[in-house]
């Protein structure tokens, strides 16, 4: 079996040090890089998961996320955003820019391996519901709609839309629950692991992208007051 690769990204060396010890010490093989320049200059789709600080030299945490995120080769590569930002707009922007974690420092090196870990047992293998069109099991299809499931890809009327990965996976989600209204808890339990922090209103700001981004497909997500959101027949 391969052994996870994970990268961390962080311009204080004796914390990378640590991490790297600790998490070598569970069975990863991990690399450092004290700047996100050093970081982009790796060949990053060998990764299984990166830990990334926000607060760095001129390439921030968030502006590297985001190159990653438009990258079709970096996507769908797992982030754990690890700051001393703490408030809940940060947290939010850093979940809307599809990071898969955001802890607070300081934290415990225990802290971090078990969001690792959760984070991994969340995103390796994981397979999407097969609902899809004919001859193509990870296709997803609603007429001009369209989310290949094997490239992670969004269409609208053959033109391509680029979704941060919760966005992507949430919208799979209720394509593949269609015709049916699903609870903020099931939709929570799907995308968002119980061991990551979520607040109240990331699925409202999510599903709100959502619209604006699929265009009139936007309008066949529904929502059910005090029940949840569904996507319509």
């Amino acid at each position: 079996m391969t052994t996870e690769r994970i990268l961390i990204v962080d311009d204080e060396e004796t914390l990378c040090e640590v991490l790297k010890l600790n998490l070598e010490n569970e069975g990863y093989d991990v690399d450092t890089a004290l700047s996100a320049e050093e970081a982009l200059v790796l060949d990053l789709k060998k990764y299984s998961l990166i830990l990334l600080d926000v607060m760095m030299g001129e390439i921030s945490g968030v502006k590297m996320a985001k190159m990653l995120k438009s990258d079709v080769k970096t996507a769908d590569i797992p982030i754990i955003f690890c700051t001393a930002r703490d408030t809940e707009d940060d947290m939010v922007m850093g979940l809307n820019i599809g990071a898969d974690d955001y802890i607070t420092k300081p934290y415990t090196v225990r802290n971090v391996i078990a969001r690792v870990k959760s984070v991994l047992r969340r995103t390796s293998g994981k397979k999407a519901p097969d609902v899809a069109a004919k001859g193509r099991p990870n296709v997803l299809k609603v007429e001009g709609l369209l989310l290949d499931m094997e490239f992670k890809r969004c269409t609208v009327d053959g033109d391509e839309i680029k979704l941060a990965r919760k966005e992507f996976e949430l919208l799979a989600y209720l394509i593949s629950h269609r015709g049916k209204i699903c609870s903020r808890e099931q939709i929570l339990n799907s995308i968002w692991s119980d061991e990551v922090v979520v607040l109240g209103r990331t699925i409202d700001v999510n599903i709100t992208r959502l619209r604006s981004k699929i265009g009139k497909y936007g309008s066949y997500i529904v929502t059910r007051s005090g029940f949840g959101y569904g996507f319509r027949d």
